[in-house]
């Protein structure tokens, strides 16, 4: 049976576990071969191992330029080219007020959200220039649209990962790239597995006055990521996808606080 991603080789960042994992799974059963990268080593050597050969596992600090060469690089010496890089890795947020943020929390964030996906899409345009284009797909998040208050570095950060994607569309089509956002909502992935339980039942208040009034789950993420990496999205660049379950669209009640 033909798979929507056969033939295409991808890179995904932060794909040891959670949407990352999801991904790189759901790449290899649609046709593609994928290098699995992160800074959890024995979960990654793991999530790349069940791929069975169609997986690769490369150690990514996504704030480090270099490591980002190397892990294009493996690509192309396992695989022979690169078609598809994920910018998904991403860290969490306690919620504070930004007078009260640390200047060291501010710059973690800037330097993995922007900077990771800086780095990636510099290190990854030559590469899918010599395969003869592809697809870019950045993980940015619904705090990417709109603002949280709480969170001002991480919303900020994400605002600027849906920025530099439009940026990058521009720049890139003529090279045969297109770049695009995914803007996931509340979504039951590992990066909530270290929430104090105030976080997660403000989460659940939110959720409950969704239209879809659930978390997400990151099978349902990766489903869009997976359309924006593969042809079936050829004439779609320059733009961000919600994966929300409505929750930026308003609540269907009054939030109870």
């Amino acid at each position: 049976m033909t798979g929507r991603l056969d033939g295409k080789v991808a890179l995904i960042s932060g794909s040891a576990r959670g949407m990352g994992a999801e991904e790189a799974r759901l790449f290899v059963r649609e046709g593609a071969r994928v290098v699995v990268s992160d800074v959890l080593d024995d979960l990654g050597a793991q999530t790349a191992e069940s791929l069975g050969d169609r997986g690769a596992y490369v150690h990514l600090d996504v704030t480090d330029e270099e490591q980002w060469h190397a892990a294009v690089s493996l690509a192309e010496e396992r695989f022979g080219r690169l078609d598809v890089l994920v910018n998904n890795a991403g860290i969490g947020v306690s919620p504070h007020p930004m007078l009260t943020t640390s200047r060291h929390d501010h710059d973690r964030q800037i330097d993995v959200h922007l900077n990771g996906t800086w780095h990636g899409i510099r290190a990854a345009v030559p590469a899918m220039g010599r395969a003869g284009g592809g697809s870019i797909v950045n993980i940015s998040s619904i705090d990417g649209i709109a603002g949280v208050a709480g969170m001002a570095s991480y919303t900020a950060s994400k605002f600027a990962v849906t920025g530099i994607t439009k940026s990058a569309a521009l720049e890139l089509g003529a090279r045969g790239i297109r770049v695009n956002s995914v803007h996931p909502g509340i979504i039951a992935s590992t990066m909530l597995d270290a929430a104090s339980p105030e976080v997660m039942a403000r989460l659940h208040r939110y959720t409950a006055v969704q239209p879809i009034a659930r978390m997400g789950l990151p099978i349902e993420v990766a489903n869009v990521v997976l359309f924006l990496a593969s042809d079936e999205s050829s004439y779609v660049t320059g733009t961000g996808i919600v994966v929300d379950g409505g929750h930026l669209a308003g609540p269907t009640r009054e939030l109870e606080h």
